[in-house]
């Protein structure tokens, strides 16, 4: 006979490894069974008979099975058909056991069913460990066998262990150790599930994954470090660059958020955010601030390796429900193996500055129009001040920001690579005390062990900022402030005779500051003789210097990811993925007695938001290559995430101390406290294959279960093909043509996010003090709240055709058509009179459907020794209807959304028929040389009455094209590269416009207490009707050119070189960002997010010189 050779420790590891699956399923049977059928309605002292069944299984199955297996010969060997039966059914059983009581059996059934499983499971789990016995025996020669017998006993005890340890481990993370009556609590259920899913990778094998897919719609994007301008935040890298993604900053402050949309909006009440995963750590949307708002603020820019966008549902169908709307997937840098200790500076100074201001009248032009209206001894000439006061220039600045960053990276010999990262990142705000400062600091250790079997990628982020924010009211109040008034005092004739001999005692209150006055005789406090008229716009000055309300914001994201390929079978590999993400946002303001909007009282604001997100992740990948043409690859998974969230809001106001009997004592305490959580579960798997490396096939399905809704459970399948059309016979032969290929993909996503976490629960709100009937117990009246049982996901199905291409291997390119319908939309809908105390409440009706069409080009115009010249360009067409919004309104009118464009207007609206955020005003009606006539629109059902049944929906917010252009042009160390930016179609309503229309006596002298500013360029209109402020003029064409960045550059290599040390090589460059706009657009900035142009925070131009060193 052949001796048998040594085996390494790891194939004989590998010998025993299922008696660790094995054993867990016997414990959870041990520890489990009398707590199942105790839940069946079995007595507990009764059940003493069923645990003969364990023993009774081994004496009679382990006999049989090693006979048979001796005398068992097929193309699979001896054992492993008795192992693989053996396995399944216990797995069957295993998934089947815990829900006996689900089945809607009666008791004795249901016990019945209970006692076969077990017989079952005994039976099962008998026969597959005889086989992994025998194994030893068949394979391991007699000088191994007690090292392979030891690594048995091992591996059984360590499954008993984890089997027994496993309810108390969901227990621990938030998993329901109790159930009503007659269920099984879902901690012994996932324990189950758990234990059936390790026996499979035990005896079968699954495998690790990267979450990629060769036939999907994917963009990678790597940053481009000598062609991106000033960049703050990670969303400034992806500006401009992804076809289907736009990428809109909520206005120039700084380190505010960001909208991103990917291939439109999909939701109309949900969240539309694309999911942002960072180094496999999908993030919680939820804010813990208006800076914290912006998630890419978490991470540094100078940190991150790549983008990976996923776009259709065959690319994103991995992530579930959450990659609904896209999934932007961000990968940081690391150290190499081998990699000696390098240093690295980046840093830059930028000097920022407004680019235009609105075109409002300068304080003599105001007088001389205040005395064309009004007689000379009226009160509002008489209100005029003797300044010329510009309130535009007085409340911006010239603002300086810089940036640096430190990375140290390397390798501990050739097993440990490392990178460790300092940076900060110091930004003023154009306009006056608004500035933000980021603190961040990176860890990013990559080991490989166990001779690169065993592979550990672990990343540690830390961020702190501290934002002060102004108030941005001052920016409209700028606009409409009356130029003739001094900032510091009192210059007018009405003004001084009112005062008489209190004009410095209110001066003082009002923090040396002019504001509008009005007789306080209310305050009951003899030193407060007068406050601010409230109607009247507020000193923007005293808004912004009185102002100090800082927000500061701590985050933390933690990821460990484990990838383990298993010695002996390296076509099996095991991957898990622990994730943590924490964040606390404060937001502090001490407003004084003086400041307009809180005057007399002040206020002191103390607000704190904190949230937490956990994230385990397990899967698994076993792929084979059967032969040169047949690649098959499957993997399986499960991911848990539990989002916890906080706030405290406080909101304190105090008598001033010269209030002659209520000094310092309590005026308004506002608190509002509360906290919230919800899970996220789900079971993912994946199965490629490849024919001649030629024809891709991928299947996809995700089961998410959301403890948002009642129902927990979505069941979201994909289907993709791809076909390298190149490799075919006549094609391949062409050699100008260096890529073809096409792709097609089906899928379906759900939708949780951005709705309340408890509604379907039947809830109560208790009332305040106000609120209470003092007949039972403390008197409180508690509220019904609305809730919904039935709500249910969103989905949105889709299906993407695509072509990849390459010419002459200097131009490639691709080109995708998509089409995205979302059905069962969560609207806002009227609800019967018992579903709580609303009228209306969130509900599945509706549904949505984009269609579009992306392109993608990239060429290298020259690569030669000196010259290297390379474009990119971006297109994406993409049209959005609504095609259903049946029972959203009562009569079937549009629904009204969007912001207000004044106390009770709103104009953006939602139709059937029409794309979201469609604009719903009146048709204007103009006159022969186009000139608007005031109050005349068009009579639109022809009824002979204006009315609002002659509103219309015209236009939209969202751009249905738009594009970018890069380009970069090297010459020897020289560098120069430009940005463009392009969106046509969109449009914006111009608010600023609209609320200077009006040249009546009592716009400009409002109340009979204040002056208003006008435009210069103002209509001039008479009537404050809705036909004249909802008319279609201020609907206004927003398409815009946009230069981004223009940026040159010298890089220098080896300076100072000396013997062994190689110099320092770097960059350094100097840039200037949003460049231009080229734009027909009447406003400040065409680029509006909200749609409505109104008190914007405006983007300044921004000149920057920058340095780099590599040491």
């Amino acid at each position: 006979m052949k001796p048998k050779p040594n085996l390494s420790f790891w194939k004989l590891w590998n010998l025993s490894f299922g008696f660790f699956g094995v054993q867990i399923a016997y414990a959870l049977q041990s520890a489990n069974i009398s707590r199942i059928f105790a839940t069946l309605g079995a007595d507990p002292h009764s059940l003493s008979y069923f645990w003969i069944l364990p023993p009774l299984m081994g004496i009679l199955v382990q006999p049989i099975i090693g006979t048979l297996s001796d005398r068992t010969w097929c193309r699979f060997g001896r054992r492993i058909p008795y192992l693989f039966i053996g396995a399944s059914v216990a797995v069957a059983v295993m998934c089947l056991l815990p829900n006996a009581g689900s089945f809607g059996m009666a008791v004795g059934a249901a016990m019945v069913f209970g006692l076969i499983s077990l017989m079952f499971l005994d039976t099962s789990i008998n026969m597959a460990m005889q086989p992994f016995k025998m194994l030893v025996g068949d394979m391991v020669n007699e000088k191994q066998k007690s090292l392979a017998y030891s690594i048995q006993s091992f591996l059984c005890n360590a499954g008993s262990i984890v089997g027994y340890l496993f309810p108390y481990f969901f227990t621990a993370i938030g998993i329901a150790n109790e159930a009503e009556k007659g269920v099984i609590p879902d901690s012994v259920i996932y324990s189950f599930y758990i234990g059936a899913a390790i026996l499979i990778l035990c005896v079968i094998g699954y495998g690790a994954v990267k979450k990629s897919d060769l036939t999907g719609s994917v963009t990678a994007l790597k940053p481009d470090s000598k062609n991106k301008g000033l960049v703050v935040n990670a969303q400034d890298m992806l500006s401009g660059k992804v076809a289907g993604v736009n990428v809109t900053s909520n206005s120039g402050e700084p380190g505010v958020g960001t909208q991103i949309r990917i291939r439109g909006g999909s939701s109309l009440n949900a969240s539309n955010d694309p999911l942002i995963v960072i180094d496999g750590v999908p993030m919680d949307n939820n804010k813990v601030g208006n800076t914290g708002s912006n998630l890419l603020s978490t991470i540094n820019p100078q940190d991150i390796e790549s983008f990976n966008v996923l776009k259709d549902a065959s690319a994103t169908a991995i992530y579930g429900s959450r990659g609904s709307n896209g999934v932007i997937i961000i990968t940081t840098k690391k150290g190499h193996k081998g990699q000696k200790p390098e240093i690295s500076y980046s840093g830059s100074v930028s000097l920022s500055m407004k680019k235009k201001t609105q075109d409002v009248m300068n304080g003599d032009e105001y007088r001389a129009y205040i005395k064309s209206l009004f007689n000379e001894n009226d009160n509002a000439v008489k209100a005029l001040g003797t300044a010329n006061t510009d309130w535009q220039e007085l409340i911006y600045r010239k603002a300086v920001s810089h940036d640096h960053n430190v990375t140290v990276s390397g390798s501990v010999k050739d097993y440990l690579p490392y990178r460790v990262s300092l940076g900060y990142t110091g930004q003023q705000g154009i306009l006056k005390n608004s500035d933000y400062n980021r603190y961040t600091a990176s860890v990013n250790l990559n080991p490989s062990l166990l001779n690169n079997h065993l592979n550990l990628n672990l990343n540690a982020k830390g961020m702190f900022s501290k934002a002060k924010k102004a108030d941005n009211a001052a920016i409209g109040n700028a606009v409409s402030f009356d130029p003739t008034q001094s900032p510091y005092g009192y210059t007018s004739q009405r003004d001084l005779a009112m005062l008489g001999s209190n004009a410095q005692q209110t001066l003082h209150n009002f923090g040396g500051y002019f504001n509008w006055l009005t007789a306080a005789g209310g305050l009951g406090d003899p030193s407060w003789q007068f406050t601010r008229f409230k109607d009247a716009p507020a000193n923007p000055l005293a808004l912004l210097e009185l102002g100090n309300k800082q927000e500061k914001v701590r985050s933390f994201i933690g990821s460990a990811d484990i990838d383990y390929k298993v010695h002996g079978f390296e076509d099996l590999r095991l991957h898990a993925t622990l994730g943590l993400e924490v964040a606390k946002g404060t937001e502090d303001e001490s407003q004084p007695t003086s400041y307009a909007s809180t005057l007399y009282y002040g206020g002191i604001t103390d607000n704190e938001n904190f949230k937490r997100n956990e994230l385990l992740s397990l899967y698994a990948q076993y792929y084979k290559d059967f032969s040169k043409n047949h690649h098959f690859d499957i993997m399986g998974g499960y991911e848990y995430q539990h989002f916890f969230f906080r706030y405290n809001n406080s909101w304190m106001q105090y008598y001033p101390q010269t209030h002659p009997t209520l000094a310092g004592e309590v005026f308004k305490d506002t608190k509002d406290v509360d906290k919230y959580e919800n899970y996220l579960v789900s079971f993912f798997g994946r199965a490629n294959y490849t024919l001649m490396n030629r024809y891709f096939f991928t299947a996809t399905v995700r089961d998410d279960g959301s403890s948002r809704f009642k129902d927990h459970w979505g069941l979201f399948p994909s289907f993709a093909f791809a076909w390298n059309m190149k490799d075919e016979n006549n094609i391949k032969d062409i050699n100008w043509l260096s890529e073809l290929k096409f792709r097609a993909g089906y899928g379906v996503t759900g939708q949780q996010e951005g709705i309340a976490n408890y509604i379907w629960f039947k809830q109560y709100k208790k009332g305040q003090n106000f609120g209470k009937y003092p007949i039972i117990g403390d008197g409180s009246i508690y509220t019904p709240l609305y809730y919904n049982d039935k709500l249910k996901w969103e989905t949105t199905t889709t299906y993407n055709l695509g072509l990849d291409f390459g010419i002459c291997k200097r131009l490639t390119g691709s080109i995708d058509w998509y089409v995205r319908k979302t059905d069962d939309l969560i609207n806002d809908a009227p609800v019967t009179a018992l579903a709580g105390s609303a009228d209306k409440g969130l509900q599945n009706i509706g549904s949505l459907k984009n269609t579009g069409v992306e392109l993608s080009l990239n060429y290298v115009a020259v690569n030669t020794k000196d010259w290297y010249w390379t474009m990119n360009y971006n297109f994406t067409y993409n049209r959005n209807r609504i095609t259903d919004l049946n029972g959203v309104s009562d009569n079937g009118d549009p629904v009204m959304a969007g912001d207000n464009i004044d106390t009770s207007n709103k104009v953006l609206a939602y139709q059937t028929g029409y794309a979201a955020n469609s604009f719903y005003v009146y048709q204007q009606v103009y006159d022969k040389n186009g000139k608007p006539l005031e109050g005349v629109v068009v009579d639109r059902n022809g009824d002979g009455v204006i009315s609002e049944a002659d509103r219309y929906l015209y236009k939209s917010v969202m751009a249905p094209v738009t594009m970018g252009f890069s380009t970069r042009v090297e010459w020897k160390n020289f560098d120069l590269g430009f940005s463009l930016r392009a969106s046509l179609g969109n449009y914006v309503y111009n608010n600023f416009e609209q609320g200077q229309r009006l040249k009546t006596t009592s716009a400009v002298w409002c109340q009979d207490s204040y002056l208003a500013n006008r435009s210069v360029s103002s209509l001039g209109w008479l009537s404050d009707s809705n036909t004249s402020k909802l008319s279609d003029y201020f609907v206004q064409n927003a398409s815009f050119l946009k230069m981004d960045n223009i940026t040159l550059g010298y890089s220098f290599n080896r300076l100072f070189k000396s013997g062994s040390w190689k110099g320092i090589s770097g960059r350094v460059y100097a840039s200037c960002s949003n460049v231009f706009t080229i734009t027909k657009y009447s406003g400040i900035d065409p680029e509006v997010y909200s749609g409505i142009d109104k008190d914007v925070y405006p983007r300044p131009i921004t000149f920057q010189f920058g340095l780099n060193l590599n040491f």
